[in-house]
């Protein structure tokens, strides 16, 4: 799945989370889902030929400490 959220409702976002609990790899950029996950592998440093690399993998806990993730930046907030 690529950017589940897309189109939906915050309500609807509960409903997907119950989902998305039972899948084992979603690509997503919405917070909320990413702060849900059991483990996270943030690529980076930038999207497209820019990206590609390992920046991060570990709990979203840890990705709120991560140096160099743009997704830790956004994460702990």
């Amino acid at each position: 799945m690529d950017e589940p959220t897309t189109g939906l409702h915050l309500s609807d976002v509960d409903h997907l989370l119950t989902i998305l609990n039972r899948l084992v790899i979603v690509i997503e950029h919405n917070l909320d889902i990413i702060r849900q996950a059991d483990w996270v592998i943030d690529l980076g440093p930038e999207g497209g030929h820019k990206g590609g690399q390992v920046i991060f993998a570990g709990t979203p806990r840890q990705l709120s400490d991560a140096q160099g993730s743009l997704t830790g930046m956004y994460i702990g907030k």
